[in-house]
């Protein structure tokens, strides 16, 4: 797993950016209505939330959920120099549209760093690699030619390696792979399921049961896991999987996570 503290949020480097530039709807994630450019009524002076340690309880689940990848830091401490939009607030609308840009470039890096770090994939080392220095080149760039940038295109071209990655890795498991990419899979009743090395690549697993089932190896990226059921799930060595899907699932004590990753405290 990415070993790489500038792939973390570090919310106390950042000038609140999730929590202003991106906009929300009154939900079950969040208990009113905020524009993008608007600051959250939550956001104090210092750019920490007021609620933080109450978020769930105050209808703001959404929160808990969400990881910018460092993202955040990278753009208020880097592209913009330390310069905020409360100091500086002709830079705004430029640093609040460079920061979703920033948050995808950041999230493909954690996952090429991972790939780098899978054995059965090292006859892509040298093109993931190339992925890697290039998604890095565009994370420098300025504010401007960050919101220019084609995010799409250069994901299309890294969301083929990293499946490339996926299929090689997968190879290892000796049976016949489940192969679920994008599955409508809301509800479904999984629990104890043999889903090693199987492809759950972008499948809708909202509120599905998978108590107990086996998720060895399996290729989570972009799995939809609100409110899925993970209690007693092996998760060791998933492909792709990040601290946000967790957070957005409900798992225990028995959930066995990979290392890099953390127990959500509402577990």
């Amino acid at each position: 797993m990415p070993d790489r503290p500038d792939l973390l949020a570090d919310c106390g480097s950042c000038f609140g950016l999730c929590c202003v530039a991106l906009p929300f709807a009154a939900s079950t994630d969040f208990a009113v209505d905020k524009r993008a450019g608007q600051p959250c009524s939550n956001l104090r002076t210092d750019f920490r939330c007021g609620i933080h340690t109450r978020l769930r309880d105050e209808g703001f689940r959404g929160c808990t959920v969400y990881d910018c990848f460092g993202a955040g830091q990278r753009v208020s401490q880097v592209t913009f120099e330390g310069r905020s939009w409360r100091d500086d607030p002709g830079s705004a609308p430029s640093m609040y549209a460079a920061f979703p840009v920033m948050r995808q470039l950041h999230e493909l890096l954690w996952y090429l760093t991972e790939a780098l770090t899978m054995e059965a994939a090292h006859s892509l080392a040298a093109d993931l690699r190339a992925a890697l220095d290039a998604t890095e080149r565009l994370a420098a760039s300025d504010a401007e030619t960050l919101v220019e940038l084609d995010v799409a295109g250069h994901r299309a071209g890294v969301n083929d390696l990293l499946l490339r990655t996926s299929e090689l890795v997968r190879a290892g498991v000796r049976r016949k792979r489940m192969e679920r990419r994008g599955a409508d899979l809301m509800g479904a009743k999984l629990g104890g399921a043999d889903l090693k090395g199987a492809n759950l690549r972008g499948a809708y697993l909202i509120a599905a049961d998978l108590r107990g089932a086996d998720l060895r190896l399996a290729d989570l990226i972009g799995a939809d896991f609100r409110d899925a059921d993970l209690r007693g799930a092996d998760l060791t060595g998933a492909l792709f999987l990040t601290q946000s899907q967790l957070n957005a699932a409900r798992g225990d004590a028995a959930t066995v996570l990979p290392a890099a990753l953390a127990r959500p405290s509402h577990w």
